[in-house]
């Protein structure tokens, strides 16, 4: 989701595209090696999500962008382009922190013309990330949203939800509320390769235990699928296996899409770290984006008699599209879905 007309006149020495979104200061501290914090002030909280997109929902809060977790797929890195940064490393390290938003989305929110409406977290770049652990914007994010009787579901890699437990559970006493963790790689040595920033599987297993254990329905997105290293019948039933056992509600699985400048990004990683499967992958995506019906027939046809035997049921609520970002092709939209 692009911040656009969220700028204001600053002239002290910030990256050119970060003037245009109310750049304050960089920050880097000790505790975070590497990572340089970027504050800005927004104007505004509430994202409308283009209706051309067919999203399940209308409305997003994006506390964060850029990630720290530095999956090597994520759909949201072009992004970063906006503000004159680059989709790689510095998608990775520096993270652009709305440190007003949970103020801004009060007044958005006490509006006459708000509808009350489902408010989607965690569709652009995870609001549990290390940052959070710093800047703690999600309680204030929680609260506003709880306290104007407004829905809201969160999608997250980010153990630090843990943290909220109390907050979410009080908010679902009120109001609709959905939790998600993502989770779709178990083999441990590979999650430290392509996902080197995130807690690891076990962790986030017992996440999903300890969302159940509050009293919440807990969702896997098992997604993104990656060709020829987690689609095999053996990790994908083993991954299952360990969803079901920590208690989750359901799950939804789908393959990996490469749009704009994710797929150079996650190419030059596979080159590095399997280039026995550059060949392959070229022949998967040769078409685009997005892996073919074929693959998708199989992927769907391979998963579900194992979300079957591990008792995970479908559901077809937000989550659905948490990984997809507007605008989107009509294709993204048929993934293979439990």
């Amino acid at each position: 989701m692009r911040w656009a007309g969220q700028g204001v006149s600053v002239d002290d020495g910030a990256l050119p595209g970060l003037q245009r979104i109310g750049f304050v200061r960089s920050v880097r501290t000790p505790q975070f090696d590497g990572i340089t914090f970027h504050e800005v002030l927004c104007k505004s909280a509430l994202n409308k999500v283009p209706g051309v997109s067919m999203l399940p929902f209308n409305y997003t809060v994006n506390a964060y962008r850029g990630c720290s977790h530095a999956c090597r797929y994520c759909f949201a890195r072009p992004t970063h382009e906006y503000l004159d940064l680059d989709c790689g490393t510095d998608f990775d390290s520096q993270v652009v922190v709305k440190t007003n938003v949970a103020d801004v989305l009060r007044r958005e929110l006490r509006r006459p013309s708000w509808q009350r409406e489902t408010v989607a977290l965690g569709t652009n770049t995870d609001p549990y990330q290390r940052a959070e652990g710093r800047y703690a914007l999600m309680p204030g994010i929680i609260g506003a949203l709880a306290d104007s009787g407004t829905p809201f579901s969160i999608l997250t890699k980010g153990t630090l939800l843990r943290r909220d437990l109390p907050l979410i559970t009080d908010a679902a006493r009120r109001v609709d509320v959905s939790v998600a963790v993502s989770l779709a790689v178990g083999d441990p040595e590979l999650h430290r390769d392509v996902e080197p920033g995130t807690p690891s599987p076990a962790a986030r297993l017992g996440l999903i235990s300890a969302i159940r254990a509050a009293g919440l329905d807990c969702h896997v997105m098992v997604a993104p699928v990656l060709p020829r290293l987690t689609d095999s019948v053996e990790h994908l039933d083993a991954l299952l296996a360990s969803i079901a056992e920590a208690g989750a509600t359901g799950v939804t699985v789908f393959g990996l899409h490469l749009r704009g400048s994710t797929r150079g990004w996650f190419m030059g990683w596979l080159a590095t770290s399997h280039p026995e499967l550059v060949g392959e992958y070229r022949q998967l995506y040769r078409r685009g984006a997005y892996l073919s019906p074929d693959y998708r027939n199989m992927l769907h046809d391979r998963v579900k008699p194992l979300v079957a035997k591990h008792g995970l049921v479908p559901d077809r609520r937000s989550f659905r599209a948490a990984e997809v970002s507007a605008p989107v092709s009509a294709e993204v939209l048929q993934p293979t879905l439990f």
